[in-house]
């Protein structure tokens, strides 16, 4: 059975849980996991690059990180999120796409309402993961999507436009749990969450946050599962200390 279509078996049966994941050792860790899918998010420009957003990522970058998550993760399918321009048009978008899948990803994720483009990729037996509410390829401001009516009823809309594209799932990114839930039932494939509610078909976050590395980023939505940031800076302390000590490297990490 197609990976898609086992996610899609899911909707109301079970929820599905994804990550994201930039790099060959993260990603062969999340294959020994239970986890159903790994993005590979364009997120990679803040959490790896160090940039302000997403704005500045390539298709270049993407696909080196994707390449990389692709050879770790052997059993999880992976998703390749389309950076900002990479889906300008659709033969721009097909060229691409091509790309992840020639790397080892096994579908692609597009922002924003493209029908058109999304439409020719999944012509073309490509599977697509749509992505709707905050959209930060766009965004001038990161704030919740859908609070008042008219935007909620648009994209309640736009959601069943995406599935007539033939999407196989959905992010829906900083909405009201409400509007959450209206979109997972108005719908036949699963919605992945980001902020969005609890009434998702499943939830998404990006590793690194979950994981605690950057103990200033508390989004509402956010709960983090490790702080892995203190960790780190104490197992770094005590190696500085055992060095300076004379303890490191002592005879059982020596060669004779």
């Amino acid at each position: 059975m197609r990976f898609e279509d086992r996610i899609k078996q899911k909707k109301s049966q079970e929820k599905i849980v994804m990550l994201t994941a930039y790099d060959y050792q993260t990603a062969k860790i999340l294959d020994e996991t239970s986890i159903d899918m790994i993005l590979v998010g364009d997120s990679l420009g803040m959490v790896f690059q160090g940039c302000k957003d997403t704005k500045s990522v390539i298709i270049e970058d993407m696909i080196y990180h994707t390449k990389a998550v692709a050879k770790g993760a052997q059993n999880k399918p992976v998703i390749g999120d389309m950076p900002l321009h990479s889906d300008a048009s659709s033969e721009i978008a097909l060229k691409n796409a091509m790309r992840f899948l020639d790397v080892g990803a096994k579908g692609v994720k597009i922002e924003g309402i493209k029908f058109e483009t999304i439409r020719a990729l999944t012509d073309a037996k490509i599977p697509v993961m749509g992505h709707l509410g905050l959209l930060p390829q766009t965004a001038n401001v990161y704030k919740v999507r859908g609070k008042n009516p008219q935007e909620a009823t648009q994209m309640v809309e736009d959601a069943l436009e995406l599935e007539r594209c033939g999407v196989f799932s959905m992010i829906l990114e900083c909405i009201p749990e409400t509007l959450g839930e209206r979109i997972t039932k108005s719908i036949d494939v699963p919605t992945v969450g980001i902020g969005a509610g609890k009434f998702c078909d499943g939830q998404i976050l990006v590793i690194n946050d979950m994981l605690g590395f950057d103990e200033g980023f508390k989004p509402k939505y956010l709960k983090k599962y490790l702080h892995i940031s203190k960790q780190i800076s104490k197992a770094v302390e005590t190696f500085s200390v055992d060095v300076r000590a004379g303890g490191y490297p002592d005879d059982e990490h020596s060669y004779h």
